[in-house]
């Protein structure tokens, strides 16, 4: 580890100690219910309210995200010590990006049956609440990141909503709201979104399209959802079937002249699991093992640099939710390594 990485480490520890100081309780620093300023371990956001009801044999996995907090706990990789809670994500913070009549409807239930085919989610004021808690979730690991230089939560990369609609189990875009929030709270601050999920996070490209501030990297399968693809500041499309060693080489051919070029103060990665190669909805043929290595070179790589990252789950599909949380997991594992290697 370089003396850098070390001098950064120990200055983003000092501003975090100064900014909280003895706080407990909510604070205007961070969007949070709970913050845990005396914890000197990796910070792992996460809310009860990450999880609603949904029909019987509904093909998207809710009960994972209580699930990826209880493995982490249980398997001694964290302390609840460790787990901030986030603050519901208010209409104001999400009309940074989307629409004032698109959240009117949703959060109101004047959602048509086309329109929750286009989500795969019948509307529930559950699912809007667990949508609000998850975007304030991404909110706070990014805003724990800028102190603390790593944060993960257990839920979000909801990247397929658009600005005046959602798609895709996606109804918020919660990478979006933190990026717009984040550098139109600070001018000049720069974003990097860093997108592995195995889908094209096509809302994101959309949303920052013309906005220099933000930087969306995109590495996905080229024949997966979605169909119609955007156009991601920089995107890397892959073919079916790609292995463990293939996909680590292209990332590692792009992230390091990103990061060098964007130069971000603020690096959003979205650690989805569907590469994997039981994935119900991917095509790719990773491995746990080439999970966790993916996952290491990123963080380690941004943060050898002194650039705060925070981390979402993205998407993973199964119908072993034991199985899936403990692969979503790994991203808190790889990151755990990467706080502990650092020194922070």
């Amino acid at each position: 580890m370089t003396r850098f990485t070390h001098m950064f480490c120990r200055r983003a520890r000092l501003e975090f100690g100064r900014l909280l100081g003895a706080a407990l309780s909510p604070c205007r620093c961070f969007h949070a219910e709970l913050v845990r300023p005396d914890s000197s371990g990796l910070p792992v956001v996460h809310h009860s309210q990450y999880v609603c009801d949904l029909p019987a044999n509904h093909r998207f996995p809710m009960e994972k995200f209580p699930r990826v907090l209880h493995y982490l706990i249980q398997d001694q990789v964290i302390t609840e010590k460790q787990v901030w809670v986030p603050e519901i994500a208010s209409e104001e913070l999400l009309r940074c990006v989307h629409t004032q009549e698109y959240l009117d409807n949703f959060i109101n239930g004047r959602i048509n049956e086309q329109e929750q085919r286009r989500t795969g989610f019948p509307w529930s004021k559950g699912l809007v609440r667990r949508c609000r808690y998850e975007t304030g979730g991404t909110l706070l690991a990014a805003e724990v990141a800028l102190h603390r230089g790593l944060a993960c939560s257990t839920a979000g990369g909801t990247h397929h909503a658009f600005p005046s609609f959602g798609s895709g189990f996606c109804l918020l875009n919660d990478l979006a709201v933190a990026a717009k929030y984040l550098t139109s709270s600070s001018p000049g601050r720069k974003v990097l979104i860093v997108d592995l999920d195995v889908h094209q996070g096509d809302g994101t490209a959309f949303i920052f399209k013309d906005e220099p501030c933000v930087f969306t990297f995109s590495v996905h399968c080229g024949k997966n959802f979605p169909v119609r693809k955007q156009q991601s500041d920089l995107d890397v499309s892959v073919e079916d079937e790609l292995e463990d060693k293939e996909y680590l080489s292209t990332v590692e051919a792009h992230l390091p002249s990103l990061l060098e070029i964007f130069r971000p103060d603020l690096v959003l990665y979205d650690a989805g699991v569907d590469p994997h190669w039981e994935d119900e909805l991917g095509r790719l043929r990773l491995t746990d093992r080439g999970l966790y290595r993916r996952d290491l070179y990123v963080m380690k790589t941004v943060v050898s640099r002194g650039v705060p990252v925070a981390a979402v789950i993205g998407g993973g599909y199964s119908r072993d939710i034991d199985k899936l949380a403990l692969r979503h997991s790994i991203v808190h594992r790889a990151a755990t390594q990467v706080w502990r290697e650092c020194g922070m």
